[in-house]
This record gives C-alpha cells, structure tokens and sequence, in this order.
C-alpha cells in the first residue's frame, strides 16, 4: 500500500507514466516477496529498524520508477534527487535504530545491504547515458558477486560486518546524485548530506555540465 501511495504521489507531482507505474510496481512486488522469503527463512519479525529499511525500499522503488520514466520524458530530476537523499539519510538510521533498541539480526543487515545495493543499481542506470555505461558496474557489482557464488562457493559465505563498506555504498550513492553545483536544489542536496553524513562525504567538487 505504501508503495501505490507513493506511486500515486508521483504520478499526481511529476506525471509518472505508464513505464514509470509498471516499473515502481513491479519493484514493489519483487521487494515484498523478496521480504517474506527472507522473514520465513529466518524466522523473524519485523523489527522497528527494518521498518526504517522497508521506507528505505519503498523510496528506492519509487527512484526506479523515476529513473525509468526519464527514458520516455523528461526526467524528473528534482524527485529523484529528493527520494534518493530521504534514502541515503535513512541508511544512517536504521542501524543506530537496531542497536538502540537491541534488534540487531543478520536478516536486518542483509535486508539493509540489498536495499543499498538496488538503490546504487537504479541510480548507475540512470546517469549511464550522461556519464557512460562504465558506471553501471558500480551498481551491477552486487550482482555480479552473487553470480560469481554460483560457481565458485567460496563466495556464498557470509561476509563479516564491516563499517567500511556502509561508508562506501553511502560515498557511492551521493556521488551518484551530483547536480548542478549552481542550482539551489544542489546546495541544499549538499548541505543536507555533509549535515548527516559528515566526513564521509568528499570535500573535492566535480564540475558537471548538465545542459
């Protein structure tokens, strides 16, 4: 359901089209199922950290269904970016949110982890045709390493927890979302994302020619 409010918020703001519905929607229904396996194969309840890592899904789905429409018309470059750093804020929170309240659990950082990784796989596609098609690797390499896994099982283990890989994905997806620098929208992107992200953020401008 929140999935189709948000759907139907964007279709109502930025006119999302027909691609844009069947693509957030179909993203929506991958990630329920997605959900229910891994709660039935784990044995778990939604805990209120994977609450915040279900919003973060959600506007994920709706980045995907932004992102699609731009290859019909006109991008909707101001939601996209707003959704993506509503997510990308959001990824700071859920895991403080699980330690806080002691619900930490491996189907947590794994829910978590995808959600990462789908979100930097939409945003690649998306700059791909401005930036070119190298960058799509950057969103495909979770992927690749679960292809990997099915022929070489030394890769189908657990990885161990580690900060440093939060740190990147979160480098990744706001390097991802760079605007015009001189636009009001950019600023306030930026100042959002060194107000919550801090250090991890580059302090190294790269200039981008968006006409």
């Amino acid at each position: 359901m929140a999935q189709v409010g948000l759907l139907a918020a964007l279709g109502l703001t930025v006119g999302l089209s027909g691609v844009g519905w069947v693509v957030g929607l179909t993203c929506g229904v991958i990630t329920n199922a997605a959900v229910a396996r891994g709660l039935d194969r784990c044995a778990h309840a939604l805990g209120p950290a994977d609450l915040v890592t279900l919003t973060r899904a959600t506007l994920a789905c709706g980045v995907a269904a932004v992102a699609a429409d731009a290859f019909v018309q006109q991008p909707a470059v101001t939601a996209l970016v707003a959704l993506t750093v509503v997510a990308l804020v959001l990824d700071a929170v859920d895991g403080s949110v699980a330690r806080r309240t002691r619900t930490t659990s491996m189907f947590g950082m794994r829910f978590d982890g995808e959600v990462d990784a789908f979100l930097l796989l939409v945003l690649s596609v998306y700059v791909a045709g401005s930036v070119g098609g190298w960058v799509v690797a950057i969103g495909a390499a979770r992927y690749l390493f679960a292809v990997a896994g099915w022929g070489l099982p030394c890769l189908r283990g657990r990885l161990p927890p580690r900060h440093w890989r939060k740190v990147v994905a979160a480098i990744q997806g706001i390097v991802l979302t760079m605007v015009d620098p001189r636009a009001n929208l950019a600023r306030q992107v930026e100042a959002e994302v060194r107000g919550h992200f801090g250090d991890k953020v580059y302090r190294t401008r790269i200039p981008r020619n968006i006409r």
